[in-house]
């Protein structure tokens, strides 16, 4: 029987071993960084955070030979950063405003457990300056910057005018508080509350919109009004000061690709800066950190114009999320930085001493649907996990592991997989290896998104804005399109793959069922039906190598019947109960995965990380099955379904009540966005299934229309 204690030790040990997670700059080295067992700093740290910040943060303390403690909700008390932690305590219900964001309760624990110091994460209460005071009340070191900091950058209208006055580029704009009248919006943090207006009423919706996401999320209804900079980079400095005066900017990260101004994919070092404008947005941000006595890590962001010309956004005066890839090219370990600061150590290292070695990407995976607006969210539970963390140079920073649970209260974040390289071809190499070796089921994924973003021509080519996702997408995220060749491609694994599983079928042990069975079939003719096409080929078979001939293939298309006749030739361990479906397919090496197989001969696929469906029939199934009844698609148009898991703010109908196309229906917050849902068309209010104060599922029935 393993004992509760023994169970914490395995998975301490399971993911103790940082350095099989880190990206290295050469075979020999973690990090530059020399961790000095001899250099006191904390006895025992709280982390009042949760998920992958967390578990990062402790990998760090464990180096250093700190004891953590963890904080959690209840229905956390199983997450992995509690089992990591040395000690666990439990700070109040799901929601985030009765656990995480419960100073009272993380107070409480503090005390209980003699933490000596607080590290917050990133989120939460990371940048509030009340907890800060309330830590430095009872002598509890905060590690980040002190109170004033916080403050000066927390408030975006205060924070552009001390920038202002560091000599730090601004984005010009009003300077005061945002009445309904006024134009565009600009509140919290992490994209949240950001919307853009064109006209007048665009400008009143957002208001309202803008407003009560920042209430919720951040008890702060003030909005910011600035002049929209158009097809902009979102590049973003990161520094390091301490409480001695030093401050030192630590390179840049590329941020431009992003949904609903949220980073997505990030990169480290920009394709875009030259030595010159890199220098001078480090010295700004360096100037700014100086001019608010800042001592930690922090963040200034900044929007750059196509002629390199950069203005402040704000200052994350926190450990930002994507700080592995800085990690990755400087060779610096920021969570050590910051604890040795909050210590009060000066900082090892000059200006000269910050190197870029190599390139890193990092790839934001989430529980969302990337075919609805780039990204809702998706909740439910892992019932299969595997990180791709035994390929060379590639971290995971996760936070949950088989059997976890992603559900509405937290950010729908499953890990941060970052890849690293000598130059940015062989980071994007790495990046394609891993989204492909990454196992994810039971909750919908956006790396298909992923994917097709990093090995999209005008990304490799480094020609990105903010607005590239809108751009290259303009009719929303459809998958991965099949050219000519990936068909083939597709069409001949599963038909292998079909076969592969009728062979295994048939035998037991190694053997044939049936002794008196004929000969073993060597060949086989079989329809494969995908997306809107009908393959009729010829397999055969030597090994495990199976040869597939496309003899007809009908389209149903305005094109008519095309026949080409190609040959191809899929080689495989054809493992089936393995996730990962490493072929050849005419010798070129993929990573397929087979994520689900039925005997009606239905199979969906994930290729080039995107899921097909395909199905594949003997000759005398598809022929019956053509007199099959097709099912009768509903009717959308008249029914309001809920797009995401969420919960209902507002409802702004009745039964009875007349609608126009695109009048507002209802509000649905999800992950602390709100989203607005309309009528597709004119119609009157049938019936109304949902209210405010409501939690409500994907595709639950909210409102049917006559």
């Amino acid at each position: 029987m393993i004992t509760s204690t023994l169970r914490r030790v395995l998975l301490v040990a399971k993911h103790a071993s940082f350095q099989s997670r880190c990206c290295v700059a050469s075979s020999r080295v973690q990090y530059s960084t020399v961790y000095d067992s001899n250099e006191k700093t904390f006895d025992k740290i709280l982390i009042a955070n949760r998920g992958e910040i967390a578990c990062r943060v402790m990998k760090t303390c464990k180096k250093m030979g700190i004891k953590t403690v963890a904080v959690h909700s209840d229905v956390d008390a199983s997450a992995v950063h509690v089992k990591m932690a040395d000690e666990a305590v439990c700070v109040g219900p799901a929601p985030t405003n009765k656990s995480y964001l419960n100073m009272d309760a993380i107070m409480d624990a503090i005390r209980k457990t003699g933490s000596q110091a607080v590290h917050p994460g990133y989120g939460f209460l990371s940048e509030n300056k009340e907890f800060a005071k309330r830590l430095a009340a009872e002598d509890v070191v905060f590690i980040g910057p002190d109170t004033h900091a916080i403050h000066a950058m927390g408030d975006k209208i205060e924070s552009k005018l001390l920038a202002k006055a560091a000599n730090v580029n601004v984005i010009p704009g009003f300077d005061g508080v945002v009445e309904a009248t006024r134009v565009i919006l600009c509140s919290g943090g992490g994209g949240k509350g950001m919307r853009i207006a064109w006209n007048d009423d665009e400008t009143r919706e957002g208001f309202r919109l803008s407003s009560q996401e920042a209430a919720s999320s951040f008890g702060d209804d003030r909005l910011l009004i600035e002049k929209f900079v158009d097809n902009p980079r979102h590049i973003e400095i990161q520094v390091l000061a301490d409480k001695h005066g030093n401050a030192l900017w630590l390179n840049e990260r590329e941020c431009s690709i992003q949904r609903r101004n949220q980073k997505v994919v990030e990169e480290a070092p920009s394709t875009f800066l030259d030595p010159e404008t890199r220098r001078a947005m480090g010295e700004q941000a360096v100037q700014l950190a100086k001019a608010v006595h800042y001592s930690s890590a922090g963040t200034v962001e900044f929007l750059v114009d196509s002629n390199k010309n950069f203005y402040f956004l704000e200052m994350n005066t926190r450990l930002q999320v994507e700080h592995p890839i800085t990690e990755c090219i400087t060779g610096l370990d920021l969570v050590q930085q910051m604890i040795r600061v909050a210590k009060g150590f000066p900082l090892l290292h000059k200006q000269e001493d910050i190197p870029i070695n190599g390139w890193a990407i990092e790839s934001r995976v989430y529980a969302e649907d990337p075919y609805k607006s780039f990204g809702l969210p998706s909740i439910g539970r892992l019932s299969q996990y595997q990180e791709p963390i035994n390929l060379p140079k590639v971290r995971v920073d996760s936070g949950i592991q088989e059997g976890s649970d992603i559900s509405i209260y937290y950010d729908p974040m499953i890990s941060k997989l970052v890849t690293y390289g000598a130059t940015r071809a062989e980071a994007l190499q790495r990046m394609e290896a891993a989204l492909d070796n990454y196992v994810i089921r039971g909750v919908t994924h956006n790396i298909p998104l992923l994917r097709e973003i990093i090995t999209h021509p005008r990304f490799i080519s480094g020609d990105i804005t903010t607005n590239f996702l809108p751009e290259e997408y303009p009719e929303g995220f459809k998958g991965h399109q099949l050219t000519s060749e990936g068909r083939r491609e597709l069409v001949s694994t599963a038909a292998a793959l079909y076969v592969s599983a009728q062979l295994r079928s048939q035998r037991f042990l190694g053997n044939l069922r049936v002794s008196t069975t004929p000969q073993e079939q060597r060949q086989w003719e079989l329809c494969v039906e995908l997306e809107k096409g009908s393959h009729t080929v010829a397999v055969s078979r030597s090994g495990s190598t199976f040869t597939v001939s496309d003899t007809h293939t009908h389209t149903h298309t305005h094109s008519g019947v095309e026949v080409d006749g190609v040959t191809v030739e899929v080689s495989g361990e054809w493992n089936l109960a393995s996730a990962l479906l490493p072929v050849t397919i005419n010798r070129t090496p993929r990573v397929l995965q087979c994520l689900s197989r039925d005997a009606g001969g239905d199979i969906t696929l994930q290729y080039l990380g995107t899921q097909f469906k395909v199905r594949v029939l003997s000759q005398l199934v598809s022929t019956l099955s053509a007199h099959m009844p097709e099912k009768v698609p509903e009717d959308t148009s008249s029914i309001l379904r809920s797009p995401m898991p969420g919960s209902v703010v507002a409802v702004s109908v009745k039964p009875g009540d007349v609608v126009a196309e695109g009048q507002e229906i209802c509000v649905i917050e999800a992950m602390k966005m709100q989203n607005s849902l309309i009528a597709a068309k004119a119609a009157k209010v049938k019936s109304v299934h949902c209210k405010a104060g409501e939690t409500v599922g994907e595709g639950d029935l909210l409102v049917q229309l006559e």
